[in-house]
């Protein structure tokens, strides 16, 4: 079975993955952007290390924003900033569930 887009229903066409399907629905239910934001912080949680550190993440056209609670860890971080941006972007190619845009999922850090 496979779901049709024109009337909703779900019709005998072609095998679709469930992966594939899980595509659809995302797209389909314009939960996208929420999704992908929630998987940029769950990427700053694994690759950052700073999980106990973070107060704050927010997601801004590409710019991540953290706040942290500790000035050490900030110092240390920034100056880390361009490879964890890379980390970040191979660490969302490889997510499943992150719908990939035309470009890099994050640009930037600002850390506060």
């Amino acid at each position: 079975m496979a779901y049709d887009k024109t009337d909703n229903r779900f019709r005998r066409k072609e095998a679709v993955g469930m992966e594939q399907l899980v595509r659809d629905f995302i797209m389909e239910m314009k939960i996208a952007s929420g999704l992908n934001r929630q998987r940029a912080f769950e990427a700053w949680n694994a690759v950052s290390g700073a999980a106990r550190y973070t107060l704050d993440v927010s997601l801004e056209k590409c710019v991540l924003y953290v706040t942290l609670n500790s000035s050490m860890a900030r110092n240390q971080l920034f100056f880390q900033r361009d490879v964890l941006v890379g980390k970040m972007n191979e660490y969302l190619d490889n997510d499943n569930l992150f719908v990939k845009g035309s470009g890099p999922a994050v640009k930037s850090i600002v850390l506060r």
